[in-house]
């Protein structure tokens, strides 16, 4: 199967990839970057945003860097201080050296940072305080090019025509106490990454997803404890898995909620092993948000797998969706670059997939959804169905995806949980009876909203947040110990909101 790692990167992403393997800085430069010194902003309260916030278009508050009394250039502690000794975060950064501690002051940063070395740990003060604008000019916010154990914690990222934090073909990496918002690609973005953890973040307004995981097998990733709204989807994640946990977050009002997927436009093809546990996942019928065309195809759908295989969605909330609460359903691939993986080749690496040869089919590609585990999640007021399995042309009966324990009303095609148990031999009925028929939802996507441009979209407030604790004194923690450790058999449903 694959792959030159350039030729199937989406969007910016070969560009990017191509810094990292000439070691060389691309993107926001000096000419990009200003700082200014007034008086710090006050602290805000430490109160976590509601995720029933009504729409608005006010953006966060933002203030120039406060000044301080440090002396002018590094000190030599490890801790590299902005504005205090450098008068923009990009020259701490490209001062920084391994295991250094960048920490900065309260204010607003006009800068797109670009990260090359290793085991730096990036934070903000104040979390609400610290915020990095893009003003709708600037790509990224803070983009680690190829540098392992990077953490970057304790700010804001807003306002970027590209990602607000963006990690690509890095060996660990972590967000900690991130916020997002108004973003024209996505919120936290980790691409060809491995070993990762993305935690206590929020993200909104982003046009392709919230928070992506992509382009990795075995990803040995963590997203625990984040907020992903109005954005085209809560999270995507393209082509990755294996040791990768989605747990204990909540994900609304966005076009569709988590959609992990298969696709050869991008590496390490099929998505796969995505472990999906303990969210809240509620009204992903959001019209009025920016996204991108799948985004726009997706909407209306809680958890939707398109094209993944051996997946495990438990104990989820799924509330509120027109068209299914969990679908596994197809993707048609109309122009891919390479063909369909075989299930012996399902287990193979990303990195031995890179080195495989490339076999372009002549036409499209279906990638069915199979072998997935839905179990003991509770789904309510589903427009379609609460539980579907679908394809385009193929034998869902064949496709070894299995239902247990799950409380829903309607699933398509009808009795799927009697049809598909995850113990025992199934009841034998007709798998066609009530069939989803989903290949009407291509036909149909020219009838609901398209896009907002995501520079001009009503967004809620971004509210205020809890930030890290101790993040004046903390020290240095750089991203060589993640992910950390969930236990996954202590986690329950959670419930739904009151309102």
């Amino acid at each position: 199967m694959l792959k030159h790692p350039l030729r199937s990167a989406p969007r910016t992403i070969a560009l990017l990839v191509t810094c990292v393997l000439i070691a060389a800085g691309c993107g926001g430069g000096d000419d990009d970057a200003s700082s200014l010194t007034t008086p710090p902003v006050t602290e805000p309260s430490s109160t976590e945003p509601s995720s029933t916030e009504p729409p608005a278009t006010t953006q966060p508050a933002t203030t120039e860097p406060a000044a301080t009394d440090a002396p002018a250039g590094p000190a030599d502690d490890g801790v590299l201080e902005v504005p205090g000794e450098f008068a923009t975060i990009q020259e701490a950064v490209d001062a920084a050296t391994d295991g250094d501690l960048v920490l900065i002051a309260p204010g607003t940063y006009v800068e797109a940072v670009d990260v090359q070395t290793d085991n730096l740990t990036i934070r903000g003060l104040d979390r609400d305080g610290v915020v990095l604008d893009g003003q709708l000019e600037l790509d990224n916010g803070i983009r680690v090019l190829g540098a392992s154990g990077v953490a970057v914690e304790n700010l804001t990222a807003m306002n970027y025509t590209n990602n607000g934090v963006f990690w690509v073909s890095s060996t660990g990496y972590r967000a900690s106490y991130i916020n997002t918002y108004r973003t024209g690609d996505y919120g936290i973005y980790a691409f060809d990454s491995v070993g990762g953890q993305i935690e206590h973040s929020h993200t909104i307004g982003s046009r392709d997803a919230g928070i992506y995981i992509g382009q990795c097998y075995p990803c040995d990733a963590v997203v625990d404890d984040v907020i992903s709204s109005n954005n085209g989807l809560g999270y995507s994640g393209t082509n990755s898995g294996g040791n990768l946990l989605i747990v204990n977050s909540v994900w609304h009002n966005n076009r569709a909620g988590i959609v992990p997927n298969s696709g050869s436009y991008e590496l390490c093809y099929p998505e796969r092993e995505t472990t999906i546990v303990g969210n809240l996942v509620y009204d992903n019928n959001q019209a009025d948000t920016p996204a991108i065309d799948v985004a726009l195809l997706a909407q209306g759908n809680g958890i939707v797998i398109a094209g993944g295989i051996g997946n495990v969605i438990e104990r989820n909330r799924i509330d509120n969706h027109f068209r299914t609460g969990i679908g596994m359903v197809p993707y048609l691939e109309e122009a891919p670059n390479d063909d369909m993986p075989t299930p012996e080749e399902w287990t193979i690496s990303c990195d031995e997939q890179k080195q495989m040869p490339v076999a372009i089919p002549e036409g499209a590609i279906l990638w069915d959804s199979m072998n997935n585990v839905v179990r003991d999640n509770v789904v309510t007021n589903s427009g379609e169905a609460g539980i579907a399995v679908a394809s385009a042309d193929g034998d869902i009966s064949t496709f070894g995806n299995c239902l247990s324990g799950n409380v829903f009303t309607t699933s398509a095609p009808l009795d799927l949980q009697a049809l598909a148990p995850c113990d025992g031999e199934g009841s034998g009925g007709d798998w066609t009876a009530g069939d989803l028929q989903v290949i009407r939802w291509l036909a149909e996507q020219a009838t609901l909203p398209g896009e907002v441009d995501w520079r001009e979209a009503p967004l809620p407030e971004l509210g205020t947040h809890d930030g890290m604790p101790d993040a004046a004194t903390a020290p240095a923690h750089p991203a060589t110990d993640v992910p950390f450790a969930v236990d996954l058999d202590a986690i329950t449903v959670p419930d739904l909101p009151a309102s």
